[in-house]
């Protein structure tokens, strides 16, 4: 296992981290418990030193499972993350319940990295409005939380913002070698790591599609290379090429997924990657867009939409179910990440989006596209 050193705390922490929010589940859904604490405690034998849940993670049943995990010693050799639901607080108060909540959940007196959770415009208002900033000091001064940061769901300029906005020790952003330029991306990765923040990677593999029924084409890139490695491998190894990265979270549901992982990291050394490798990367990032159906560029020139509707996302979604080959998943998620006001049946076809939109797309016209596969019953 390789280790880096947390800017600005000196914590050395894992590479690979462990994230609960995908944990093996039993036959009725639910957590398969003696799975879950034996992959966890595995990781920690082999080195995984940082755990990351939060309070909402199955259904409010990660922490509790993460906590039980712990027990029998495991809590001293790791950093523990979990994250106060941001969305969900109504009151100054609600934060310190949420917290003593969490606290009792995991077994613990203090939680090692706590982040407010999953922040978008919407939500960085809430918290505001709501003074967590001075929930977040109090917190620290009284030892319940030791580290703070948030994790991210929206676009550059509002990261910026936020990262100025408190002395946090870290942040949290999807990024992969298919996401450098979506929500915080590469820009937001640079901009934090020189505010002096650590970043946390969650997505490293597009939730397991970089690594999941890859198609034929992309296998063959990565097979191109003499050195015998998984395609969730190589996206991992990407990630830690990179200096400004800490630590990358890794949902690992089998022991497969867990092996393959802890292998990947043994070689998670920043600037290790050559030049021939980074060649495939970036060929495989091309052919994954080749399958995409609608040429976004995600440029935000049609919004905000008048109506409210999201249609770079729309989009997104939608050239997910082709890029990687699985149209369930993508219909799965359309509803999370969009809200109904935000999807593409909320569009009245005023057309005003495809007077700025510098690709010339038939906006329109997608969205009905979006909208009969997406949003299609059955």
């Amino acid at each position: 296992m390789q280790y880096r050193s947390m800017p600005g705390t000196g914590d050395k922490l894992s590479v690979l981290g462990y994230g609960c929010m995908r944990l093996p589940l039993d036959g009725e859904g639910r957590i398969d418990e003696e799975r879950a604490v034996r992959l966890v405690r595995s990781a920690i034998d082999r080195g995984v030193n940082y755990i990351d849940t939060a309070y909402t993670y199955h259904m409010e049943e990660s922490e509790p499972l993460v906590g039980r995990a712990l027990r029998d010693g495991y809590r001293e050799k790791v950093f523990l993350a979990t994250k106060l639901p941001s969305w969900l607080v109504e009151a100054p108060s609600d934060m310190d319940r949420f917290l003593e909540e969490q606290l009792a959940r995991l077994q613990t007196d203090v939680i090692d990295y706590y982040l407010v959770h999953s922040l978008n415009a919407e939500r960085w208002e809430n918290m505001k409005k709501h003074g967590f900033a001075a929930f977040l000091d109090r917190a620290l001064a009284d030892g319940r939380i030791r580290r703070v940061g948030f994790s991210f769901h929206d676009q550059l300029p509002l990261f910026k913002e936020i990262v100025d906005a408190y002395p946090w020790n870290f942040c949290q952003i999807q990024y992969n070698f298919m996401d450098t330029a979506y929500q915080a991306g590469e820009a937001g990765l640079k901009y934090a790591a020189g505010k002096g923040l650590g970043v946390v990677i969650m997505e490293p593999l597009r939730g397991g599609n970089l690594a999941r029924n890859v198609p034929e084409v992309i296998s063959s890139i990565w097979a191109e290379s003499p050195k015998k490695i998984s395609p969730a491998g190589w996206a991992l190894r990407w990630l830690w090429n990179q200096p400004e990265v800490s630590v990358v979270l890794s949902g690992m549901t089998t022991e497969s997924d867990l092996e393959d992982n802890l292998a990947s990291a043994e070689e998670g050394i920043e600037g290790s990657m050559t030049e021939a490798e980074l060649g495939l990367a970036a060929r495989v990032r091309e052919e994954y867009k080749n399958r995409m159906k609608i040429l976004c560029t995600n440029c935000q020139y049609c919004m905000p939409c008048p109506h409210g509707v999201n249609i770079p996302e729309c989009f997104n979604r939608y050239n997910m179910a082709f890029m990687f080959d699985n149209l369930e998943q993508a219909r799965a998620t359309y509803p999370v990440f969009l809200k109904p006001e935000a999807r593409a049946s909320a569009c009245v076809k005023c057309g005003e989006c495809e007077e700025k939109c510098p690709q010339n797309l038939e906006i329109r016209d997608l969205l009905e596209d979006v909208k009969a596969l997406l949003e299609a019953e059955g």
